[in-house]
């Protein structure tokens, strides 16, 4: 093929010697330990061809050598050395998602996020009528709850099938798979004659909508170079947090209004249903995807079978795939204590938001007798100080980037933001369990959330990029990890919560709470200065 890139041209290009470090987007699924082309998926280059050959001049070893990739077994690519032509996008190549326009890739952002507000809100519309559910289907408080805990472990379990289905057919197919049957499995939750029923289906919608909560973030990182990205995925991180606090907002007044236990469904149907459709015209932006379409149309209209991605000169089997995606989480877990801790760190922030949603009917009903409508609306300071957090999430970012331009960055340089915000966390609870008197208007208490919006935003945000960077060759399996877990605290804390404040009392129970809260205070902080000698000597990455 002569119409290809020459050295000369690849070193225009930006390619050196050295591989740059591997993007924690890049693929998990075909994701070799030391990849010879990892910038095929962000460089242009004037041809849109790469001779192997011609990256093993510059490239100090070639691709065709014995490489020891991360599932331990020998990493050996077909065909003979410097045999592949590279595929990659051209200039100003308009399928790249980073030549999209500016306004139309912050469109994708807000869709993005919207997606995941609609989700987070699907798992917690429950919340604002769990007296409908016991009394329509005769069942007790805790089975109740039980119908928002379900669909938060089904958050664990989908992520295990679709994050690595997009990587196989593209993130815009499984997008419009899983959310129309998340849709559609909304009907028989309305409609459902008993509490099996529902429950089963809740579960189903629990593991079919997942998949916004998996991919759109990557969805963002796919259209925003490394430079741009942080800002884009710092507005992101406010939406899993924000999103369930709208739920028992909206149901509360349904309830209160109507009474009708199906209308909560019925109205998140049409949500996601309007969601569905605006993910849904977004185009594919998986640039492996992308590329091995185009690698397919050339192979056909050309004959050239040695024309391909990098990734597809590696065919996984089924063991292997599983072991990626299913297994190596799980090791991480059982393997990895800075992951735990930090992933530990997550779970108690989103373990605790799932603890308000339960919390305040308590508080606020026995308190000042409120309706579901009401209590509802005791959720707005969480989301008001979730905006706080991203008016001063710029600073951060700015401060992250004068670091950048003076050094290279650390992981531990992502944490102050964990910093800042982790004290507001105990903070709100000790400020619940103070103001829980009924002589005390409700300003008092429903002030906490002020507090805890813009800590547990700020925390994700700091901790989430932290694991990133910590684990960036194996950041998809870190990430998923994290969902394992977080989504296990967020099923599990309803369950006890009202026993909890039955027992404890108002005050002693948030201030549990907040002495938890308290101890978990730490650990940003000892990570930042010590996480460097943390990681060398507890790290297997």
């Amino acid at each position: 093929m002569s119409n290809v890139e020459t050295e000369e041209s690849l070193r225009n290009a930006g390619i050196t010697e050295t591989p740059p470090p591997i993007d924690y987007n890049y693929s998990n699924i075909e994701n070799r330990t030391n990849p010879e082309f990892p910038e095929e998926y962000v460089v242009e280059t004037e041809t849109g061809i790469v001779p192997q050959s011609t990256l093993e001049q510059i490239r100090s070893r070639g691709s065709s050598v014995t490489h020891t990739p991360s599932n331990g077994q020998e990493d050996i690519e077909k065909g003979p050395k410097g045999s592949a032509d590279f595929v990659t996008f051209t200039i100003g190549d308009p399928e790249h998602p980073h030549n999209w326009s500016r306004a139309y890739r912050w469109y994708i952002t807000l869709v993005a996020s919207a997606l995941v507000v609609c989700i987070a809100y699907g798992s917690s519309i429950v919340t604002g009528g769990l007296g409908l559910i016991e009394d329509k289907y005769n069942v007790s408080l805790e089975v109740a709850i039980l119908t928002c805990s379900i669909m938060v472990c089904g958050f664990a379990v989908g992520p295990l099938l679709w994050s690595p289905l997009s990587e196989i057919i593209g993130r815009r197919p499984v997008y419009i798979i899983s959310l129309g049957l998340y849709v559609i499995f909304n009907i028989p939750c309305a409609l459902s004659p008993n509490i099996g029923g529902l429950l089963v289906c809740r579960f189903l919608c629990g593991v079919f909508s997942s998949s916004g909560l998996s991919l759109a973030g990557g969805t963002i990182a796919d259209i925003w170079s490394i430079e741009e990205r942080g800002m884009a995925i710092a507005y992101f991180a406010a939406a899993p947090y924000c999103g369930p606090v709208l739920g028992p907002i909206v149901t509360g007044w349904i309830n209160v209004g109507t009474g009708r236990l199906d209308l909560f469904f019925w109205t998140n149907m049409g949500f996601a249903g309007v969601i569905l459709i605006l993910i849904g015209l977004v185009p594919e932006t998986y640039a492996p995807v992308i590329l091995k379409r185009r690698a397919a149309k050339l192979r056909k209209e050309t004959g050239d079978l040695n024309i391909m991605t990098e990734q597809e000169m590696m065919k996984l089997s089924l063991r292997d795939i599983v072991r990626t995606n299913l297994i190596r989480p799980i090791t991480m877990i059982m393997t990895e204590p800075v992951l735990d801790l930090m992933c530990m760190y997550v779970v108690l922030i989103y373990s605790m938001l799932y603890a308000f949603f339960f919390a305040y009917p308590v508080i606020f009903g026995q308190l000042y007798n409120y309706n579901d409508g009401q209590i509802g609306l005791m959720f707005i300071p969480i989301l008001i100080g979730a905006g706080f957090s991203l008016l001063f999430t710029p600073y951060l970012e700015k401060q992250f980037k004068i670091i950048c331009s003076q050094r290279a960055p650390t992981p531990e340089d992502r944490l102050p933001a964990a910093m800042w915000g982790a004290p507001f966390v105990p903070i709100a609870f000790f400020i619940l369990g103070g103001t829980s008197y009924s002589d005390i208007i409700w300003v008092g208490p429903a002030s906490s959330g002020i507090a805890f919006g813009f800590g547990m935003v700020l925390c994700y945000y700091g901790v989430n990029n932290y694991i990133i960077d910590s684990y960036q060759k194996y950041a998809a399996s870190s990430l998923a990890a994290k969902v394992f877990l977080r989504s296990g605290g967020g099923a599990a804390f309803p369950l006890f919560i009202t026993q909890m404040y039955a027992r404890l009392g108002l005050q002693w129970a948030s201030w549990l709470l907040a002495f938890i809260g308290l101890g978990m205070v730490l650990i940003p902080y000892v990570f930042y200065f010590f996480g460097a000698k943390l990681r060398a000597r507890f790290s297997h990455d």
